[in-house]
């Protein structure tokens, strides 16, 4: 038994460091291309203190970030309220919510929105302002479903519309997600029931969609004609691509101290630990690889760490992205009753940076 363990974790720890290195690449010559750069924010506290590499054990509404597949663990329903310093008098907003649907079904719908604060009105002729002000608008609304297929297979897709603009410049777009989880080593326990202890596999790819551009008054200007007509000439703007990825991600849940109740045949355990670990392939930045372990205690307290990685981010000379790597994160699971089980439960995380004080995520969630 103590041998067979072993294997299993030797495979996952194999297939988490060597086949990412294999295929780490990169898109480095098309960094800069692609716009809406706010799809690869992850404003949820508990996948990025995991630093997002839970991409094939994610559950619930938090999947919709790395792979909607997840979304069908739902039993019945969740909410979730979320709050991102990202950075300085940059503020993200959350909310999201995903019930159940029919016997294998789960439907989602969430919004995030960017809060940048106020910013002077500038023109040529009144560069210091005097104009007024105007707050920069970012948001993202997501309409997912996730089915479960069999006892091994779980699917899902989400469309995402997103807005972005200023106070005359504005942008439109519709991407898809699609995602697929796969669970593998199941057995029996000694009640006959399903080992929860489980070797899982994802992969799910996002932000697909057609070309976005801007538009409105910002992109015109009054000229006059060589004849003296005064007339107001609109310029084009460049189409932009949107940033589209792939993620492929591997987990192994192992379930310590493991109890099962005679009364009712259901399975509990004291104390779960899960190794986790992602690829992510970016179309226009580097390519990524997560790491992330997550220990849980009775349901009721969790904690759990990260490193993100990509070429050069140990360095701060040739580092392309503010984000350092390390990134951890804590919850408190409260029951509403011992019968029930509904929760409540906060969670935090924390992903460090080279400038400011880090990104501080914190969040609030309601299982019925």
């Amino acid at each position: 038994m103590k041998k067979l363990f072993y294997n299993k974790v030797s495979f996952i720890l194999l297939a988490m460091f060597a086949i990412p290195t294999v295929m780490f690449a990169g898109n480095e010559q098309r960094a800069g291309q692609a716009g809406a750069g706010q799809l690869l924010i992850n404003p949820w506290a508990r996948t990025t203190g995991f630093g997002q590499a839970n991409s094939a054990s994610i559950r619930g509404l938090e999947s919709l970030s790395l792979n909607v597949a997840g979304s069908a663990f739902v039993t019945k329903t969740e909410l979730i309220f979320s709050n991102s310093s990202w950075m300085p008098g940059i503020n993200i907003n959350s909310f999201g919510l995903t019930q159940k649907v029919g016997e294998t079904g789960a439907l989602s719908l969430s919004f995030m929105s960017m809060d940048f604060g106020e910013s002077d009105i500038t023109t040529v002729d009144l560069p210091d302002g005097g104009l007024g002000t105007f707050s920069p608008k970012y948001t993202n609304i997501t309409l997912a479903y996730a089915k479960e297929f069999s006892n091994s297979i779980y699917g899902g897709m989400a469309v995402k519309v997103l807005n972005e603009g200023i106070s005359d410049l504005t942008s439109s777009g519709v991407a898809i997600d699609a995602g697929i989880q796969y669970i593998s080593g199941i057995g029996k326990n000694k009640a006959g029931k399903r080992n929860r202890e489980n070797l899982k596999f994802g992969i799910s790819m996002m932000n697909v969609g057609p070309t976005m551009k801007y538009s409105g008054d910002g992109m015109s200007f009054r000229g006059t004609t060589p004849t003296g007509t005064i007339m107001t000439v609109e310029q084009r703007s460049a189409d932009y691509e949107m940033p589209s990825l792939i993620r492929i991600g591997i987990a192994y849940e192992m379930y310590l101290g493991q109890k099962v109740d005679t009364a009712t045949n259901k399975i509990s355990s004291d104390h779960t630990v899960v190794l986790a670990g992602t690829f992510t392939s970016n179309s226009f930045t580097k390519d990524q690889i997560h790491m992330g372990l997550e220990y849980n205690f009775r349901s009721m307290l969790m904690f759990r760490g990260g490193y993100v990685y990509e070429n050069d981010i140990g360095n701060n000379d040739t580092r392309t992205t503010n984000y350092t790597g390390p990134t951890a994160g804590v919850s408190v699971i409260i029951p509403f009753s011992k019968e029930s089980e509904s929760t409540f439960s906060l969670d935090y995380s924390y992903r460090a940076t080279e400038n400011f004080t880090g990104v501080h995520s914190i969040g609030a969630r309601i299982t019925l």
